[in-house]
């Protein structure tokens, strides 16, 4: 009989109304002293784990707390700060800390980008021939804090070390070597010192073991963990994977470690596979991943209980750890703040606390327990989850039978986007390296006042679209005033990009405090996709329309893409993605069309989420490429050739996509580049693109101004790989959380910077 323990990987930093945002937020505007600030933190950090003690959580993470970002803290841990930062050793000061987060005025930023799949940011450490040093053993802190204050034995959690190096940048592979001799020594320190001062369970992530790796890449983690088991001998080593199957099953199983997590939801099929085939050591924990960390639907517990049945009975006499697929970082904290969200459809959601509440259940029935307690649960789960499956807003007959017709139907543009090319330059007439931004400018203080007296009924509907109105008329006017080639609306009236458009579709739902953490402090609230996606009627159409006739400059219509909302909601788990991903296609074309017969000759779908979709083991990409593009043509291939599509995409490595890229087959897409920049020449030093394109030539995450001749070495290099008469001049995202002053300034040098480049190019 195996011995069942509950645990939890991961915890939401941001607090059930967003405290922990509010603090960074106030620290940084300088309206909070320091020590104020992080005892605010502490009180939140302990108030997190009180949580998850009460709920009768077994093991709980410890040092899953982070300041910004857990990527960020291991690189400040190890000392690891680039040198424009100006650091010389010792614990890196909160203000390096934030600096090489949010960058400085001298000094750009970190590079930022996605965290596996997930629509989560890391700040991306840069070894550029630094020699790490332990500056302090956050896990142990983490772990004193939790024992002596709630009387907690934590489990510590840190970055394994394969994960964190093969994410980092500023080295050649065949350095990989010597960075993990240099590495080694300092986790043996931190397993060492957690050891010595009686920590019992040690969470290391390596969730790089999910990715397509090689056996030399296996035999490298091998002896990373024989050294770190030989180092901490007395110490429970829980290698905690998670978004999908391990690699390498039997190597990893092997490894010389305690206990091995695993994701029976992101990764069940192929997991459940190599433990029919393989077993599991009969002398480690298993943990068993069974509740999903990514979305927020009720758990079917009979279901959960079925596959954790199967997994016990292919397990020999040992622990069974009942926990969350991967951490709860990526899912809301509680649903007790949705009272006032849709009461039909509350119950069907589970945020992180009722997570560990199913999490607990599950742990105390898979032990055998049955109090009345524990059937009531059981049997209001099964209820539940039925009502969901059979309710009439998953099952429309005419959306099911309109998306089967578009999706089996072509969706090629009419003509090659070199005759289109040609058509649309004779239309709009365009300078060389046209000047634009990517949609949105800044989210004043009165424009969030604005929309929340509209919503409060405070406003009518007549006085909020007067006051949108005013916010478009200025910004043209701006945009004009700043030479600016191709003119947006702005988006003031647009909360998110995603949310946005769900609040017009059916099949959406929207909570009141639904937060997740999206990168730093930023926080997004995505949509729920519960039922099947319908268009209503018109959603941009007013205010595109509104701005076209302030000015004789084409104005851009902004659309959020199929594959971007899917990937930035939380999606219904009863049907395929790919399903829902043409159902929202559909939706969005009719969108297309409107603005089109409404005489709006550019309209960009923005798809910055499509890369972050790819499935992490390599074998899996082109499937979800496919139908990606799929998607994406049928939202924009109806459009006369005299219409110019444009989209736009986040950071991500584009070299791996270049291909879907072209078959998106947009007149132009603007890539989010600026703090990547040179990855990415080298990916067209490689490969052609011969369609219109924008580098993003400054990083909106930054509140620094860029300066013309920064901007011109952008273009410079941009422009020895692409064709000047096809690039397009933009910054590299949307600018509504930038300042209005910062925002205009930083246009005013980008459109500098490019006449710049014109008069170079005319006197060539």
């Amino acid at each position: 009989m195996s011995r069942i323990v509950s645990s939890n990987i991961g915890y939401p930093r941001i607090g059930a109304q967003r405290e922990w945002k509010k603090l960074l937020e106030s620290f940084w505007a300088g309206k909070l002293p320091e020590e104020q600030f992080l005892s605010g933190l502490e009180t939140l950090r302990l108030a997190h784990l009180k949580v998850q003690q009460e709920k009768g959580v077994g093991l709980i993470p410890v040092g899953d707390f982070s300041l910004y970002d857990h990527m960020l803290d291991t690189a400040t841990m190890f000392g690891l700060v680039p040198k424009r930062f100006a650091y010389d050793g010792g614990p890196v000061p909160l203000a390096t800390y934030y600096a090489m987060a949010r960058g400085t005025q001298g000094a750009p930023a970190c590079e930022m980008t996605k965290w596996f799949n997930t629509n989560y940011h890391y700040i991306v450490p840069e070894l550029n021939g630094l020699t790490p040093a332990l500056t302090v053993n956050k896990p142990l802190e983490a772990y004193r804090e939790a024992k002596r204050k709630l009387g907690i034995d934590g489990k510590p959690v840190l970055i394994g070390p394969y994960t964190f190096l093969k994410l980092s940048k500023g080295y050649a592979p065949e350095q990989l070597d010597a960075l993990i001799e240099l590495f080694l020594p300092l986790y043996k320190q931190m397993l060492t010192e957690l050891e010595q001062e009686g920590a019992t369970w040690v969470q290391i992530d390596e969730p790089i073991l999910v990715t397509s790796l090689s056996e030399t890449d296996m035999e490298r983690i091998a002896d990373i963990y024989s050294q770190l088991h030989a180092a901490a001998p007395g110490l429970k080593l829980m290698l905690q994977t998670y978004f999908d199957s391990v690699e390498h099953y039997e190597r990893t199983v092997a490894l010389p470690v305690q206990g091995i997590g695993l994701d029976f939801v992101h990764g069940a099929e192929r997991n459940i596979a190599a433990l029919r085939t393989h077993r599991f050591p009969a002398d480690k924990a298993l943990g068993v991943g069974l509740i999903d960390g990514r979305n927020v639907w009720l758990a079917d517990l009979e279901a959960k209980l079925q596959l954790l049945d199967e997994v016990s009975a292919l397990v020999a006499s040992g622990t069974l750890i009942v926990q969350p697929s991967c951490s709860l970082l990526h899912v809301p904290v509680t649903t007790r703040t949705e009272e006032q969200a849709n009461a039909e459809l509350l119950p069907f959601l589970a945020f992180a606390d009722e997570k560990l509440d199913e999490v607990v259940l599950l742990s105390k029935v898979a032990a055998g327990e049955r109090t009345d307690a524990v059937r009531s649960g059981l049997e209001a789960s099964a209820r539940l989850v039925r009502e969901l499956n059979d309710s009439p807003f998953r099952n429309r007959v005419t959306v099911r039978t309109a998306t089967r017709h578009i999706a089996g139907g072509p969706s090629a543009r009419q003509s090659s986007y070199s005759v289109r090319h040609i058509l649309q330059q004779n239309k709009f007439q365009l300078p060389l390296l046209p000047t634009t931004t990517i949609g949105s400018f800044p989210q004043t203080p009165e424009v969030r006042q604005a929309r929340k007296r509209w919503r409060t009924g405070e406003w009518n509907e007549a006085q909020y679209r007067a006051f949108i109105q005013e916010q478009i008329q200025a910004w043209i006017k701006i945009q004009e005033e700043l030479g600016l080639d191709v003119l947006v609306h702005g988006e003031f009236e647009r909360t998110d990009m995603v949310e946005f458009f769900g609040e017009k579709l059916d099949g959406f739902l929207f909570t009141r405090n639904g937060w997740v953490q999206s990168y730093g402090s930023r926080c997004v609230k995505p949509p729920v996709i519960y039922g099947d996606v319908e268009f209503v009627q018109p959603m941009t159409v007013e205010e595109t329309v509104y701005a076209q006739s302030l000015t004789s400059k084409p104005v851009k219509g902004m659309l959020t893409g199929p594959v971007t909302i899917l990937n930035w909601s939380f999606v219904r788990d009863d049907i395929s993605r790919e399903q829902v991903s043409y159902q929202i296609a559909l939706a969005l074309r009719q969108e297309v069309e409107a603005l089109e017969s409404a005489g709006i000759g550019m309209i960009q779908i923005d798809e910055p989420a499509l890369r972050e979709g790819l499935p992490l083991k390599q074998q899996d990409w082109q499937h979800y490429l496919d139908w990606s593009v799929h998607a994406f043509r049928l939202t924009s291939a109806a459009v006369k050739d005299t219409t110019q599509i444009h989209t736009h995409m986040c950071y991500c490595e584009f070299h791996d996509i270049i291909d879907a890229i072209r078959a998106l087959d947009a007149d132009v897409i603007s890539i989010e580049t600026s703090r990547s920049h040179g990855e990415l020449m080298q990916s067209f030093d490689e490969h052609t693109y011969d369609q219109g394109i924008g580098l993003g030539v400054y990083d909106i995450h930054s509140p620094r101004v860029p300066a013309v001749d920064e901007m011109v070495r952008t273009i410079e290099r941009a422009l020895s790989v692409l064709e000047p008469e096809l690039f397009w001049i933009n910054p590299d995202c949307g600018l509504k959380t930038r300042g209005v002053d910062e925002t205009v300034a930083s246009l005013r040098n980008m459109v500098a910077a490019a006449e710049q480049f014109r008069a170079r190019c005319a006197k060539a």
